[in-house]
Parts: structure tokens; sequence; C-alpha cells
């Protein structure tokens, strides 16, 4: 058995829990709403309706009129319909005041067989019959249904993925050629057909094509349609595949990548997080795909092996219920891989025969462990919803013993983690410039960028890893500073301006160990860029490092923003004729405050000094009240 620490899929822990599947009761799933449906005597002891979003559970009974095919709510949970015989669909509104009396639609095709229907809105449903496509909507209030469009097609059997409203037919002999169908506000739009290439070509002209093998999901904003392909098309390759067809809105679809399993048997598929999850029941071990992450590109298509090593997902407890009076039986563990489960897209998995629902979720803690290559871990992090304490800790292993990595991999992941956070600091500029240029008024206004967890900023660096890693005694001064600059370095790359703590960070570190030197040498050679913030905590080093005075006056001259500061600075340390002749040397004599000079004179204890001071200042006023804009008073505090 792997060790906990390795299962990196696991089964949400709060699953829907229904009454399994028996004899007299039957189980639904609808795939657009994501409820479950348990069906006892056709209804009429019971039908309780419940979802992983639902707080309360939808009990309601209808009258019994022979076995349910099918059961759906209309998105919002108003209508529903039941699909009792191959001819027609029956309806059920569940609107506050309005009468529970069912109203029937045939399909309009003579001699057509009815095979399911999907609901794509609230109030719009589609038929799909084994001689085409009905589209229609529903009026609740006149309890009946509008023919909005259809389509005459041979349709063997079909598929439909809510996410993107895309209904997916099989059709011709074969059963390999794919008609999509996209359904939005009313409207049926036919995208273009394409085949499925079959391993190897078939021998008798029957279906060759199982909806078994087919799975419609989106991946990183795309919609795919994935093919569970058993036999290689190549005789040199061994095991399943699985190939990916990408299907756009409008345009061609095309083969886009192949997953390389290199076993065999039987396989379902989910997609988790944007990741292509192979469960191998054999095996009863799942494999995970990451198309974002590099694969091998044969020209045409990009083949990608698993990015982790095949791992089981991790045991289940399934909590056992009994009287409250009677010591809570010990949990019995799930059975996982069964061959009862039912595997649903994007990441549900059913057990009708223990009556449980639940979400396939990963699990990142464990692939750190699993994935050695850090500049690999991070490509494959930086894509997943919640990444960011993973990443954080990542960046602390690998500046800690035993872990520490080489310079070279930290500056490799610092430069990941900057790349994406410049992405978004250039997005959330673009759309500022919008909103303030007004080009948006005329346009739809533009969508402010969404900061993923996959944005680690300075701050969280700063907080999370690098001030606690200054912190640490067992890293050399040596390595402690080159970390520092390597983040600072990654930084600059990406031209990300620099915040000032982490300036000071590096500056208090060098200071800890008494490394004036390279202080030195790291502000005389610009490294560390001058700001007003710096050139003050340069000042309050003077005492243990007398040369830091200067570095901040020339800082802070280098600014030419802060000659206010440079003033106080030399006053402060009673450089008063320093100080006038800075002010004198920049031609802002005329317009400075006279007693600050005094008072400052005065503190010397330096008559000759304070009568110098004040002849300065006695002849300036002399000079200005011959200037034609002399205001008195001004000058003359």
């Amino acid at each position: 058995m792997a060790a906990s620490r390795d299962y990196y899929l696991a089964l949400c822990g709060r699953p829907v829990h229904f009454e399994k599947a028996n004899p007299v009761n039957c189980v639904f799933f609808d795939e657009a709403n994501k409820q479950v449906f348990a069906v006892r005597s056709g209804g009429a002891t019971g039908v309780v309706v419940k979802g992983l979003e639902d707080k309360n559970p939808i009990s309601f009974r209808m009258e019994d009129k022979g076995e349910v095919k099918c059961i759906k709510f209309s998105l919002g949970n108003k209508i529903l319909a039941v699909q009792r015989t191959s001819k027609s669909v029956d309806f059920l509104n569940f609107i506050p005041d309005n009468p529970q009396i069912e109203y029937t639609q045939e399909c309009k095709t003579k001699n057509a067989n009815i095979l399911g229907f999907c609901w794509t809105s609230s109030t719009e449903i589609v038929f799909i019959t084994d001689q085409g496509i009905e589209f229609y909507q529903v009026l609740p209030e006149k309890r009946s249904l509008k023919l909005l469009k259809n389509q005459n097609i041979n349709v063997n059997w079909y598929m439909y993925c809510p996410e993107s409203s895309v209904i997916l037919l099989s059709t011709t002999v074969l059963g390999n050629v794919l008609q999509p169908f996209h359904f939005k506000g009313g409207t049926m739009s036919k995208l273009v057909k394409f085949e499925i290439e079959l391993p190897a070509a078939p021998k008798s002209s029957k279906l060759s094509l199982s909806e078994r093998d087919i799975a419609m999901a989106t991946i990183y904003g795309q919609l795919y349609v994935l093919f569970l392909r058993h036999h290689s098309r190549t005789s040199n390759s061994t095991g399943a595949e699985v190939v990916l067809y990408h299907l756009p809105r409008e345009g061609l679809c095309k083969k886009t990548h192949i997953l390389k399993l290199n076993r065999t048997g039987k396989f379902a598929l989910n997609v988790v997080d944007n990741l292509v999850v192979v469960h191998h029941q054999d095996t009863e071990t799942s494999m995970i795909f990451d198309i974002r992450l590099k694969g091998e590109f044969d020209g045409t298509v990009t083949l990608h092996q698993l990015v982790l090593p095949a791992r089981s997902i991790q045991p289940y407890q399934i909590p056992v219920a009994g009287p409250a009076s009677v010591t809570s039986p010990s949990p019995v563990p799930c059975k996982l891989y069964s061959s009862s489960w039912i595997v649903f897209q994007p990441d549900i998995i059913i057990s009708a025969s223990e009556g449980y629902l639940w979400n396939l979720q990963v699990i990142l803690e464990p692939v750190v462990n699993l994935l050695p290559d850090k500049g690999k871990l991070m490509d494959f992090l930086l894509q997943r919803k919640e990444c960011k304490m993973v990443i954080l800790s990542v960046c602390s292993q690998m500046l800690s013993e035993p872990d520490r990595g080489t310079l070279a991999v930290i500056a490799t992941v610092f430069d990941k983690l900057n790349n994406e956070y410049k992405k978004y600091l250039e997005a959330e500029q673009s759309y500022t410039m919008v909103i303030e240029t007004g080009q948006s008024k005329s346009n739809p206004p533009p969508k402010r960028p969404v900061r993923t967890q996959a944005v680690i900023d300075q701050f969280d660096m700063y907080t999370h890893v690098l001030s606690v890693f200054t912190e640490t005694k067992e890293a050399s001064n040596k390595f402690i500073i080159a970390v520092l600059m390597e983040y600072v370095r990654s930084l600059n790359l990406f031209q990300i301006a620099v915040q000032h703590y982490l300036y000071e960070l590096v500056i208090k570190t060098l200071v800890q160990h008494n490394l004036f030197y390279m202080l030195h040498q790291f502000l005389q050679y610009h490294v560390l860029s001058d700001s007003k913030p710096l050139a003050c905590l340069l000042l309050s080093l003077e005492s243990i490092y007398p040369p830091a005075h200067q570095l901040s006056l020339d800082m802070l001259k280098r600014l030419s923003t802060a000659n206010d500061e440079i003033v106080e600075v030399l006053l402060s340390k009673q450089q008063v004729l320093a100080a006038l002749r800075f002010i004198r040397g920049i031609g802002g004599h005329d317009s400075v405050s006279a007693r600050k000079f005094l008072d400052a004179a005065k503190q010397t204890e330096d008559e000759m000094l304070f009568y110098t001071i004040f002849r300065f200042f006695e002849q300036r006023n002399q000079r200005l009240r011959g200037s034609p804009h002399f205001t008195p008073g001004e000058h003359c505090e």
C-alpha cells in the first residue's frame, strides 16, 4: 500500500447519499443539474432528488404510469420531464401556485424512437430520436411545447456536454462520424461534423464506436471530444491511448493530443482541474495527464506520457448508520474501482450499488514528492486552482535542508512565478487603461482580469518565504544573499518594480551578517534601486556603519525629488553650512525657511556660525525686497 502522502486523487468528503438501486428503486443521474433521482415504484411511492450543491433534497410523488426510462429537471428545477415510452415525454410544473397537472409531447418524426432528452435552459429541451433531434420551447403556463427547430439524421447514440451546451450525435453505420450541435438562447447551430479514426479497418459493417469510449469535456476553456482507443493504429505501440479532438465553435474539429496509457483493459475517464484522469480497473489505479505540459510533437499531434506514477484513489471509508443508542460501528472501506461505478463528466463518480455520488478531487501536496524536477513541478502546479500555498511551501522547501536546490533551480522557479505575475500585472494595466480612457463606452466593458492563485506576488514571497528564510540558522550568509538577489534579478528580468520592503530585507540581512563591503558595492553599482525609504533606512545605519550617511545623501541627490529630505538630514547632523551650500547649489535658497537654519545653527552653540547664517538670510531678504514679486513676511519667518 502506498504511503498516504502518495495519494493525489480523493473522493470528496461530503458525498451525496441516496437509496441504492434495487428491484423497486431505480436510480438516474442528470448531468446538467448534477442531480441523482431515486425513483421508487415508478414514482408512486416517492421520488427523491439530491445534488452536490443542493442543501435540501426535493421529494415528491408521481402517478405510476409505467417504467421510467429517463427523468430530469429543467435548469432551476421548475419543470420536470419524464420519459416513460419511446414516443413521448411527460412534463410536470413545479411552479408555486401552479396546478401539478401533467402534459405530454410526442416526437414529431413518424416512426421515430426517442433515445433521450436534454434540457439546455430553464424552458428549452431537446429530444434526441433515432432519426434526428427536435428542439422545443416549453410553455409551462400553457402546459404545451413549441417546436423551434428540428433536424433529420440517423442517430446511433448521443452525448451532451452541459458546460458548453453541445450535443454530439453518433451517425453512419459504423457510428464513428460525429455530428455536434450547439444550443444558446433559443437557437440551434449545426457545427462541422468530423470522423473518429478507428484503430483498424472494421471487418463488418456494424457499429464500431461505442459511447462508452467517448467523453466530452472542457479542458483549459476549450471543448474536447476524448476517444478511448483500446488498440493503437500503429503495430509497434503497446496499450491503449486517449485521443483528444479539439471541437471549436467555428471551423474544423482537429485531432490535437494523444495520451499514451501503455496498458490494456477497462478504463474510465474524468476531467478534474483541467487534468485528464484515466481510471484503470484491472490495476485499481488512476493516471493523470496535463495537455498544457510539454509533450512530444510528431508533426500533427502532441503525444503525452502520464505526469505522475499511477496511483490508487485515496482509500475511502463509508460511515455505517446505526441507532443512536448503540455505539456507532466502525466505517466500512469503500470498494474502489468497483464494476458498479459509473463515471460522468467532468468529475462525477457514482456507485449505484452503495448509493453514493462523489466529486473526484486532486490533492496537490503529494505531487510535490512525486515530481522531483522543480521546473516541471512549477509548470504543473501553476495550472491548478488551489495552488498558492503549495507553491509557497515548495519555495520554502527548496531553500532549506535537506531539499535545498541549486541556485540555477531556484532561479528557474522564481522566473516561472514572475512570468505569471507579470502576465497578471499587464492584464490589470491594460484593463485600467481601457477604463480610464473611456474606450469601453462604445464596446461591451472589458472583464477585469481574474487574479488566480497562480499569481504569487512580492508580498506573498516576502511574507511566506523570504523573510522566514533570512532568519534561518542553517544556511550560509552567502547563500541567503544569493537567493534574495536572485529573486530581485528575476523581478528585474520581467520589468516588475521591486518593492522597497524587499530591498530593506536585503540591507537588513547584509547588516545582520556584517557584510558592509557587499552593501557598499550593491549601492555603488545600483544593484539596489534608489528610493526615499531606502535612503532613510541607510541613515538609520550610520551608528553601526558611518559611510551609510554619505551613501544615503548620494541616493537622495540621485533621486532629484528629495531636496527637502537632504536639507533635513544635513540640519539634523548640524551640518548647517553643508545644507546651505546644497540649497545654493540647486538654486533653492530663495524659497527656503530661514528659521529652520537659524534653529539648527543655534543648537551648535557656535556664535560665529549663527551670525554667518543670520547675515546670509538677512542679505537674501534685502535682495528679495527689491524684487517686484516680493510679498512681505513670505521669507522672513
